[in-house]
């Protein structure tokens, strides 16, 4: 079966696009990263390595130290599809971070994001 364009799409080449949109609105570089961390586990410094890599999502994914023990508490609807329903996990954690950042856009405030 082929993989999902998305998949193989770098990870830095998203990024710059996922703080942009939340610039737009009013929000930081840091709380787009601050939400990147909370779901992948990644500390900054291999997030910026990640990026510098030019990692694909896929990797990206692959490597993340662990997936936040809280993602299941992210619902909604992105790009026409509920995210708890997704069954491609690669797919569903991609549209995780969407439905994250778009949150972030919308101003929900961070401590919401995190499912704090």
């Amino acid at each position: 079966m082929k993989k999902h364009r998305i998949f193989t799409t770098s990870f830095a080449g998203v990024y710059p696009h996922y703080v942009e949109k939340a610039e737009k609105k009013g929000r930081t570089k840091e709380e787009v990263d601050l939400i990147i961390c909370w779901l992948t586990g990644y500390d900054q410094e291999k997030l910026q390595k990640h990026l510098d890599a030019k990692t694909d999502f896929e990797n990206f994914f692959d490597q993340c130290p662990q997936i936040n023990t809280n993602v299941s508490k992210i619902t909604g609807v992105i790009c026409g599809h509920r995210v708890e329903e997704i069954e491609d996990p690669l797919m569903q954690k991609i549209r995780y971070l969407d439905k994250l950042i778009d949150e972030l856009a919308r101003g929900r405030k961070i401590e919401k994001i995190l499912r704090g």
